[in-house]
């Protein structure tokens, strides 16, 4: 459902080939992430299967984290053409995500 990241290359080279990219940034002890992961990731592929899906480890990428200031997990950024345009921390509703991506991909040619 979700490729790894392995290294900061890759991340910039998805993001730069892919129109759609959905970033999930966490870490393996979140306990809330293990959970809400696989539920993001196929309303994403559902909705939404164009959209490359990435999954960011920060403790193994703390550059890349800190980089789009990401200081909390589950954070999950989307970008359409290289441009951040939906950023969720910690608790949020998967129909309210849904309904965001939508409304985005409505409005983008």
């Amino acid at each position: 459902m979700f490729r790894t990241i392995t290294s900061h290359e890759a991340f910039d080279a998805l993001l730069e080939q892919k129109p759609a990219l959905l970033a999930y940034f966490s870490t393996e002890e979140c306990q809330v992430c293990k959970v809400l992961k696989p539920r993001v990731g196929e309303m994403a592929a559902a909705h939404f299967p164009q959209m490359e899906r990435v999954f960011v480890e920060i403790n193994a990428h703390p550059a890349l984290a800190a980089r789009y200031r990401v200081f909390t997990v589950p954070t999950l950024l989307v970008f359409f053409e290289g441009r951040e345009y939906i950023r969720k921390s910690r608790s949020f509703g998967l129909d309210e995500l849904q309904s965001e991506i939508a409304r985005l991909c409505a409005m983008l040619p």
